[in-house]
Order: C-alpha cells, then structure tokens, then sequence
C-alpha cells in the first residue's frame, strides 16, 4: 500500500514558500509511481514531484497531490565494464556518492550541495565547476519517465531519442523520473585548495585560473577586494583524514556565519563590516581527499537566492559591474557571490546550452530584505545574456525565456505531446510552459 499523508503542510529548505498538499504520496517502487499517476489522471487531479525540496521557486507548491521520491532510491547497478550507474530517481546524491566510492567508482563532477535527488538535480539543471564539465544532467545516458498515460517511458539517444534532449532538464514538467543510468568514473584523488587573494589578482589571472585548473571556484564579498578562490586538482598523494576539515567547515561556515547572519539582519548597517570581517577571515586551506568527498559542504544557514548562467567570455566584464554596483547602492548584503564555470551542452533547456558558461550566485540571508538587491544583480545578468537556474528565484517570464532559449518552442511540443491535460503543471508552471506559448 503506498504510504499517504493528507492536509500536512509542506515547505521547501529555504522558506520560500508553502503549501498544503491534498495528499502527499510516497510510493516505493515504480509501480506505485505508475498507480498514483492513472488514479491522478482519471480523478482529474494534478501531480508535482519533489525531491529535496532545494528548489528556491514555486516548482512544487500545491494544493493537489504532491508526490515524494523519498522511498524510492537506492542503487539498482553498476557496470563497471560501461562505467555506468543505475539508480531510482529518490536517490540523494551524498547517498549516491557513499555508495559509488565504496566501490571505487564517483560522478565526474557535482555541485556544492549533494542533499538533493539525482531526479531532482536533473530536472533543474544543478550543476558543479569546472570548464571541462557539463552540469549533471550530462552525466545521463538513459532515464525511465513515467508519463501522464501511466506507462514508463525509457528515454536515450537510441530509445525515444525524439524526447531525450527535452528529457534531461524538464523541471518535472514531461513526467516523473523513476531511474536513471549514469556515466561514471573511477573515483579520482583531488587536492582540494582554498586562500584568498586580491581582486586585482583575479582580474589579471582569471583566464588562467579557469584554464589550469580542473574544478575552480571564487568568492566576491561584498565591499571588500578579497576573493576566496577554490581549486581542486588530480594528485598522486594519499587521501587524509577529513574529521578536521569538515567539522571547521561546520564550525566556520555554518555556526559562526549563523551568529554573523543573525547580527546583520538584526543590524543591516552592520553588513559592510561583516562582509569585510568574513572575507579577512579565509584562511589557507589544502586537503586532500576523493572527489566526492570534497565537492560539496553542508548548508545550514538558510538563504533566498538567484543564479545566472552568462556566455564565459562576459564573466569579468560582469564581475566589475556587480562590484560597481554594490559599492553605489550599498546593499545591506553580507553574503559572498559565488562564480563557476560550466562546459557547453546540447540540452534544450540548459543554462549552458551550445555556450560554455560563467555560472554567478547572489544570497540574501533569510529574513533580510533582498528584492532590490535581487533586481539590481538581476538586471546586470539580463544586460549579459544571462539565463536563470532553473531551481532558483527568477522573475523572467516565457516571452523572455522563448528568447533565451532557441529549442524552447522544441521543448513545449514535446510536452504537449507527453502531457496533453497538463498533469504535471502547477500555476508556477503554466505561467512558464502552460498554454499560450
């Protein structure tokens, strides 16, 4: 019998928004996923699909059936021989993670937050750093989609290839993703760095930084010239315990920026200095550890926040202006802007489609006011070609979208073609993908 819980209310890990869900299902096998979908489908109701809930929109928000892949994951196989994994599309990735290094085996690459659902991480497009990587949904090479007709969909460049490049980012708007087969690799050892430098470093070495390094990340804080860079390489050294490590990145980056946070929002005058107190407070860190140990750190402090995806070539030119701005309309923001870099793809509705990308972050911690500063940094995205994460705050509408996105009207076919009597949309999305596109 498929678990059920009626009348919760249900929020998502940032607060953003809320809502009571009709019911709130938990199937435990892919038949159950199929079952919920023809009674939704025959009763006239519709479905969303939730994972972590780390999606900072309205992706999931209903008063309908709300339908967890929770008890749906696990790793199915690995075929050590094709370098693939099988896995149910509940599966977290820290789950995923532990599982794969047990045997040796990592995903080539992942972002700096591994508690969502590898289903969840597809659909939105999460992403890590690194020009030679993609984001996640690179790493699929096959997906089970359970359609609005109730029957199970297997979807890869030989099977259904019409509906694979649609597949792989759909915000849960084609159906629900019960598994999927992934690329994998033996799990590579990493020297993981961080220190600070100076901006003008950065400015002069960006290129440089991007080119020479395998995974690379910086940090701008708000009214200070200190950037904290990241970088994570290959190297023949043995790993080392990380016991030390990860209990300073709890004490520092979640405990002690919790206390921080909360003066600031209690005193927002006090946001200038505590940027320039965080940024003088980096440290020098080396490490060294397997991949999946390193990528992510865990996020305690809640946040709202918005992410641009911009063509490479436009990064510095767009770091300047974000300084510029902050400096001219004094922001009370204390939190640091996170910078990535991500390989160019193929698939439709990617950030990243046909252009390698310059990926920048903006957070506003929560109970702060952030609509002005969201707006402002917003703006200066647009002025760059920017195109939105989709699992993050955006205020862009599908006109603009259908202008950023050339296979977007290649995309909405495919999902009136799958899902005809939109069950898979809530009002958040018709207001993206719904009728009059």
């Amino acid at each position: 019998m498929i678990k059920t819980v009626q009348g919760r209310r249900w929020k998502n890990w940032a607060h953003t928004f809320d809502s009571v869900p009709e019911k709130l299902l938990y199937p435990s096998s892919i038949d159950e996923v199929c079952e919920i979908v023809t009674e939704a489908a025959k009763l006239g109701k519709k479905i969303r699909v939730v994972g972590a809930g780390h999606s900072f929109t309205s992706l999931v928000k209903t008063d309908n059936w709300l339908v967890s892949l929770d008890q749906l994951s696990g790793v199915e196989k690995v075929d050590e021989q094709a370098g693939t994994a099988t896995v149910l599309g509940g599966t977290r990735l820290f789950k995923l993670g532990e599982a794969l290094g047990n045997i040796g085996y990592a995903q080539e690459n992942l972002g700096d937050i591994n508690v969502q659902s590898i289903a969840g991480a597809i659909s939105t497009g999460t992403h890590g750093t690194g020009l030679k990587f993609g984001n996640i949904s690179t790493q699929v090479l096959e997906l089970s989609l359970v359609t609005a007709s109730g029957e199970v969909l297997v979807i890869s460049e030989k099977s259904n290839p019409d509906y694979f490049k649609a597949c792989l980012v759909s915000l849960g708007s084609l159906g629900i993703i019960v598994k999927v087969t992934l690329k994998i690799t033996k799990s590579p050892v990493y020297e993981y760095k961080s220190q600070k430098i100076d901006y003008s470093r950065l400015e002069v070495q960006l290129e440089q930084y991007i080119e020479q390094n395998r995974h690379f990340e910086f940090y701008l804080f708000p009214y200070s010239n200190i950037v904290q860079i990241k970088t994570m390489n290959n190297t023949a050294k043995r790993p080392q315990s990380l016991s030390l490590h990860n209990f300073t990145n709890l004490l520092l980056e979640n405990y002690l920026f919790f206390i921080l946070s909360e003066i600031c929002r209690l005193f927002p005058r006090s946001s200038r200095f505590i940027s320039m107190l965080s940024a003088k407070g980096v440290g020098t860190t080396k490490i060294v550890a397997h991949s999946y140990q390193l990528f992510a750190t865990p996020r305690l402090v809640r946040f709202r926040e918005i992410e641009y995806s911009i063509p490479i070539h436009h990064m510095k030119a767009a770091i300047q202006e974000i300084r510029q701005c902050i400096e001219l309309e004094k922001y009370r923001v204390h939190f640091p802007i996170e910078c990535r870099t991500v390989k160019a793809d193929d698939i439709w509705l990617s950030p990243s489609y046909e252009r390698d990308s310059a990926y920048i972050a903006f957070h506003m911690y929560k109970g702060m006011p952030y609509e002005e500063y969201f707006s402002d940094m917003e703006r200066i995205m647009r002025k760059y070609e920017g195109r939105p994460h989709w699992g993050k705050m955006h205020k862009l509408t599908k006109e603009q979208l259908l202008l950023l996105y050339p296979k977007l009207p290649d995309f909405l076919a495919v999902r009136e073609e799958l899902d005809p009597h939109e069950l898979f949309l809530n009002e958040y999305m018709k207001e993206l993908f719904g009728e009059g596109c």
